[in-house]
């Protein structure tokens, strides 16, 4: 049999493919350039910038939303814009008036130029911790232990202060510092919870002597009114009575002064009851709360006063 041979090119280019093979190395082209595209397509939110090399080469800053890279030659850092929490651990501090504490604190910071926290500082997160740890340190050990219990909004506005400046060529803005919790020994917390207690006490008392002295000079003033007439002081004496006989375990025997003036012997002249009268006294006086023997204890209580004068 004759071989067959190929028939030339209808265009002289050679022997004539088929579609299908052409189709197909198309197709498989297309798919290479659509995965490369993809691959060197990034999308950035809203509160992320991109930082982009080329070559090594910082270039201006992408984002947000799509971003094209060149693959193989291109190199994207995200960088995130929110206010980043950072938690400061216990440190050790030795107070202006050694008395060892335990400071824990929180800051509040976040980046405002992404290009200088790349290209400044290796890690800033890391850096910035490290920065408000030896901070914290070395601001507390400057004050003393009533200052940093007391006066904690100065020594935080202290702390973003210094930790601001020192952050600041990294593109770092530190927002707020905050003194969480200091912790003190034992032995001190008992030491100041006395120290309390007696200034506590001290006010207390300073306090009932000021109300004391009030007190006087009001009852120096009564006093005085009722001096002025004798029967404001018998009025206040009857209501001495009253205020006694409203208690119920105390009974009161009102007795007029012509019945026990007999008894008193030198009311005027300071001489007391003599022992005649101060045994009629008490007669009289068991008379009225013993007229029977199935009569009650009751306890009797003498009361000082003066007869009222004459009026005038």
């Amino acid at each position: 049999a004759a071989c067959r041979t190929a028939e030339p090119h209808h265009l002289g280019l050679g022997p004539q493919r088929h579609p299908m093979t052409v189709a197909a190395v198309i197709l498989a082209v297309l798919a290479v350039l659509s995965v490369v595209a993809l691959a060197s397509t990034r999308v950035l939110r809203e509160y992320q910038r991109g930082v982009c090399f080329r070559l090594g080469r910082l270039r201006p800053l992408t984002g947000p939303g799509p971003v094209f890279l060149l693959p193989f030659i291109d190199r994207l850092i995200r960088v995130d814009l929110r206010t980043v929490t950072l938690t400061i651990p216990p440190q050790e501090v030795i107070t202006r008036d050694n008395v060892p504490a335990r400071v824990n604190a929180v800051a509040y910071f976040r980046v405002i130029r992404p290009d200088l926290a790349i290209t400044e500082v290796e890690a800033y997160p890391v850096a910035t911790s490290q920065i408000a740890q030896t901070t914290l340190r070395s601001v507390l050990g400057r004050a003393n232990l009533d200052t940093l219990l007391s006066e904690r909004d100065e020594l935080n506005d202290s702390l973003r202060r210094i930790i601001d400046e020192q952050t600041e060529p990294w593109g770092i803005k530190v927002t707020t510092v905050e003194i969480k919790d200091v912790e003190i020994p034992e032995a001190m917390q008992r030491a100041m919870a006395r120290a309390a207690e007696a200034e506590r006490e001290r006010r207390a008392k300073i306090i009932s002597a000021e109300g004391e002295l009030q007190a006087s000079h009001k009852l120096l003033e009564a006093s005085e009114i009722l001096s002025r007439n004798p029967a404001a002081m018998q009025l206040r004496y009857q209501q001495t009575l009253v205020d006694l006989g409203g208690d119920k375990s105390t009974i009161v025997f009102p007795l007029p002064l012509d019945l026990i003036a007999p008894f008193i012997g030198g009311a005027n002249g300071g001489g007391g009851l003599t022992g005649c009268g101060r045994f009629g006294f008490f007669f009289l006086a068991g008379l009225l709360l013993f007229p029977g023997p199935l009569s009650p204890f009751v306890w009797l209580q003498p009361v000082s006063y003066s007869p009222l004068p004459p009026h005038a």
